[in-house]
């Protein structure tokens, strides 16, 4: 069937039903795209943001039901939702549901994402109290026990949603305390240098910081109720509410055994989003977009880049689409540079390209004082990332410096320079160091590397 013949007739699956694949299947339709769509997701709500669920909706200037996405066009699907996607049948083209049903389709894409990492003691993980984020109802439990009071609250993991979490406590009046295994908040994802100037400025904000702890476990009362938590250090906090911000884990069980390159890091797939088999040969019918793909990158090194931002959801899935529907010869390359931003303890974080990717940094603009400030990542003499507090307006000078691959340390414009230029080790935590995961992770492989892990199939 060439492509226009498809168009009119053919048969695409979307499993996941966010943001990806909500922009996905306008996207098909914007491509002429006039066959079946069908969309399946394992929540039962229509597409929502995801964003605001730790920062305006815990802090009750949303509610945890408006944060729905607006939808660009009508895209006439058949939805399936409130039931998960079990597997694939990739020789009839059937998607397994699990209500025990099947889908037909001729393509496929997945969007599944991810979900948080709980709290990994199950027990008490299901201590009332205990919070995770991710979903709008689990943004709906928290803003209501925040709403309550508490007397401490104990935020686990200081990346960008836990420390997004103690800002709106602390904007609430309420006691914080985070407790972070690495060495500051922020370490993973921008460095110890950046982590720094995040450290104090969260106990500037009046945050009880504890670097370099952990949790051992969690107390509750008779009524299973989390009421303490012990630390590795010797010490016990009497708390009322705990929130694990302990990072995401990518939907990928319900591929096991379909024969999709799909692991801990996402589903592997080339530039174009198509999806890899399990032995690298990239298929002509699974497409992957959103937090659970992951793609070589040109700009680094073509190594597996795994991104967890709400862009590169919109623009992967407008790819994705393109690519089901167009001929051969007009595929597009899904090559965008990160882009996230942060609002904490009233800073605006901005940061573009990969910075854990770099291992030396020079703040650039502004004031580190101040805390507004920019400040550029490099790599072997060439800039790869940056990052902002309250300086956002130079980000696309920034991005435009990454993707010529221009010299590292730049020469920006302007005349707000700082004291000190000089290019300075990064301090990213060495791997193996527990702390968080950046929002994008470069996971291999590089080229000089001719290693790969296999997993056998349980049994």
């Amino acid at each position: 069937m060439n492509s226009n013949g498809f168009k009119d007739n053919g048969r695409i699956i979307i499993v996941g039903a966010s943001l990806a694949g909500l922009r996905a299947a306008e996207a098909l339709r914007d491509e002429g795209f006039r066959g079946d769509l069908t969309i399946i997701g394992d929540e039962p709500e229509e597409p929502y943001d995801r964003p605001p669920l730790s920062k305006q909706v815990l802090a009750g200037w949303v509610r945890p039901d408006g944060t729905k996405l607006p939808r660009m066009r009508r895209v006439d699907a058949d939805w399936r939702l409130g039931v998960a996607a079990t597997g694939i049948d990739r020789a009839n083209n059937r998607i397994l549901l699990a209500d025990g049903s099947a889908v037909e389709g001729d393509r496929l894409l997945i969007a599944t994402g991810v979900r948080s990492r709980p709290w990994p003691n199950p027990d008490e993980a299901a201590l009332d109290g205990v919070f995770t984020l991710r979903t709008s109802s689990d943004a709906a439990k928290l803003q209501a026990a925040l709403a309550a009071k508490p007397k401490r609250v104990l935020v686990i993991g200081s990346g960008f949603i836990g420390s997004e979490v103690a800002s709106v406590c602390r904007d609430l009046g309420l006691e914080v305390t985070v407790a972070e295994r690495g060495p500051a908040p922020l370490a993973g994802p921008l460095g110890l240098v950046i982590g720094r100037i995040a450290a104090e400025m969260q106990r500037a904000a009046g945050v009880d910081l504890r670097t370099g702890v952990s949790v051992q476990g969690l107390d509750g009362d008779a009524g299973g109720h989390v009421r303490r938590a012990r630390l590795s250090d010797g010490t016990t906090l009497d708390v009322d509410v705990v929130v694990a911000s302990l990072g995401s884990i990518r939907n990928i069980e319900w591929l096991e055994g379909v024969g999709l390159a799909a692991g801990t890091w996402g589903v592997g797939c080339d530039a174009g989003c198509r999806a890899f088999d399990i032995n690298g040969v990239v298929t002509n019918n699974v497409f992957v977009a959103g937090d659970i793909a992951r793609a070589p990158h040109v700009l680094y090194d073509y190594q597996f880049m795994a991104m967890e931002h709400w862009d590169n959801a919109v623009l992967g899935a407008q790819v994705a689409a393109h690519n089901m529907v167009c001929a051969e010869t007009e595929r597009w390359a899904h090559l965008m540079i990160p882009q996230f931003w942060s609002g904490q303890f009233g800073v605006n974080i901005k940061s573009v390209g990969v910075p854990s990717f770099g291992d030396e940094i020079a703040f650039t603009q502004g004031s580190i004082k101040d805390r507004r400030f920019a400040a550029a990542f490099g790599r072997r003499g060439r800039i790869v990332g940056a990052v902002t507090f309250d300086h956002g307006k130079w980000i696309p000078y920034y991005e435009a410096q990454i993707a010529r691959s221009m010299p590292f340390p730049p020469n920006p414009v302007g005349s707000d320079f700082p004291e000190d230029m000089r290019a300075m080790p990064a301090e990213f935590p060495v791997r193996g160091v527990p702390t968080e995961t950046p929002d994008v992770v470069l996971t291999g492989h590089n080229p000089s590397e001719r290693s790969a892990e296999f997993h056998p199939r349980k049994r």
